[in-house]
């Protein structure tokens, strides 16, 4: 007999129908986008072989999400290199990064929603009626570019080629010796995991 902090189990049968145990009725992809969204915790097994196909199933709803008007989360440019690093010597370490990134950002948006309750004393969905949104973009740009800055330390590039530069360090000169230590950085990096290879 499952506690209540197990995970529900939903099974998902050869018809793709998918049966929550918990309660005992049919589910959706987006019952489940729903389920996750609360914070209940589920796994995902094969009806037929008891296999955990969790994983696949996750990435289903974000497929179906991604392709709803209006819902894309994921630019092009991080698709491509998270893409790129399928089968690259970093892709044992991407999986935890990404999971540790997301931690943060949650946080972030955690901290934010409650200085906004506090400094107003209302939810972050009141003040968007009352309020422009530039705090929220803001607070979204900062956090995206936290993201990229660190996808950036790695990317891995060919010997000779240089890294791809921002806009803004395009424009700024003075940040060259900056971005050309973090070059050298990166190089470094590479020759030592090339050299654990």
């Amino acid at each position: 007999m499952p506690t209540k902090d197990d995970p529900v189990v939903i099974k998902k049968y050869a018809n793709r129908r998918l049966y929550n145990t918990g309660t005992s009725t049919y589910v959706t992809l987006e019952d489940l986008a729903e389920m996750v969204k609360k914070g209940e915790e589920f796994s995902v097994q094969d009806a037929k072989t008891g296999d955990d196909i969790t994983h696949s199933v996750l990435t289903q709803i974000i497929f179906e999400l991604e392709n709803k008007d209006g819902q894309n989360m994921l630019p092009i440019p991080f698709l491509r290199q998270l893409i790129a690093f399928y089968g690259d010597q970093m892709q044992m370490i991407v999986p935890s990064f990404l999971e540790q990134s997301m931690i943060a950002f949650a946080k972030e948006q955690e901290r934010f929603r409650e200085q906004m309750k506090s400094a107003l004393g209302k939810t972050p969905m009141d003040m968007m009626k009352l309020a422009p949104m530039k705090a929220l973009e803001e607070q979204t740009r900062r956090n995206m570019e936290m993201f990229q800055n660190a996808m950036r330390m790695f990317t891995t590039f060919p010997q000779g080629s240089p890294a791809p530069q921002p806009e803004s360090e395009k424009k700024s000169s003075e940040k060259t010796d900056d971005l050309q230590e973090l070059k050298e950085q990166i190089a470094a990096m590479q020759r030592k995991i090339d050299s654990m290879g």
